[in-house]
């Protein structure tokens, strides 16, 4: 019997490779697809000609099965969506937001659609909002995330149990130990973004890259809850902002000191000084920059080592 989440999207492996602002452009997905994984384009980080553009060059690097990862709250979200009816891309994965208000209108054009929760309860509304699986994504995983603070390892068997769905594990994730321990707690599939992150593919600035391999342990926080919660790395930017909190900064001073154009300029610019540098606590644990298709090779051979092929039916891919 093959892995459901692998049957439902047509993929080799039940591994995702997340849609991250400024890091995930055709270039990974086509390599993270082509290697036997979902690669996906994160569309968040993209004015809507942008995305059609890298639609267009993902078709011509690959004829593997992809995804686009759609914030609901992106303000051009009418024009994302065209483009992805446009382009037929076959899978979509939403976040940010509530999932009942596009998921008809994707599934009608053709798209399975995966939603992004950081609870049981926020699973249960999908599943109602009649998304094909749910992506649980605890406190460690590396950007935007769940105010609630619930670690992998709670959420996932938590969601598990709420939802009838397949369930994607996320947070803390980043090689084949990791991926079995969430087929364990009941996960079909795993989604990785920081590993990705440090990949040569990855549309990420290459002094970002650099950080992320040589970040340690505590080296990431989470803050900004009063606005959206996001995990960065230490330094630059979150230093500015640990002094804004410690002069007793109001959300309105918080919100004025984030500005605009922040990720941006960390990710993509390479700015690590003023740039905000969205990463995941499995980052103290990655030191090299390598292929996707290396890494995912990686991911796999250790997974079926430490007996991911012996555990039964539902392991097996």
């Amino acid at each position: 019997m093959q892995n459901r989440i692998c049957s439902l999207l047509s993929i080799r492996y039940p591994i995702i490779q997340a849609g991250m602002v400024w890091c995930s452009g055709w270039r990974l997905a086509s390599a993270a697809s082509n290697a036997g994984a979902l690669g996906t384009i994160g569309s968040g980080s993209m004015y809507p000609d942008v995305l059609d553009l890298h639609l267009k060059r993902m078709r011509e690097a690959s004829s593997k099965p992809f995804a686009v990862n759609l914030p609901l709250l992106y303000p051009a979200i009418g024009d994302h969506l065209e483009a992805i009816e446009r382009h037929r891309v076959p899978i979509v994965i939403t976040s940010a937001g509530n999932p009942s208000i596009h998921t008809e209108r994707l599934k009608a054009a053709g798209c399975v659609v995966g939603h992004v929760v950081s609870s049981a309860k926020f699973a249960l509304k999908a599943q109602a909002a009649g998304v094909d699986f749910v992506i649980a994504e605890g406190f460690e995983a590396g950007g935007h995330n769940g105010r609630e603070e619930t670690t992998s390892m709670v959420l996932i068997p938590s969601v598990v149990d709420a939802v009838d769905l397949p369930v994607v594990a996320a947070g803390g994730i980043g090689d084949g130990r990791s991926m079995l321990a969430a087929m364990v707690l009941g996960a079909d599939a795993v989604q990785m973004g920081t590993r990705f992150v440090a990949s040569e593919e990855s549309s990420a600035h290459a002094a970002f890259k650099a950080a992320v391999s040589k970040a340690a342990e505590g080296d990431t926080l989470l803050t900004l809850k009063e606005l959206t919660p996001v995990r960065l790395l230490k330094g630059g930017f979150l230093s500015t902002l640990l002094e804004a909190y410690n002069s007793g900064a109001t959300p309105e001073d918080l919100r004025a000191l984030l500005g605009k154009g922040r990720a941006k300029k960390g990710m993509f610019e390479g700015d690590l000084d003023e740039g905000e540098l969205e990463i995941g606590q499995v980052a103290a644990r990655i030191n090299t920059v390598q292929p996707a298709a290396k890494i995912i090779d990686s991911i796999v051979q250790t997974y079926r080592e430490i007996g991911g092929t012996k555990l039964g039916a539902r392991f097996n891919f």
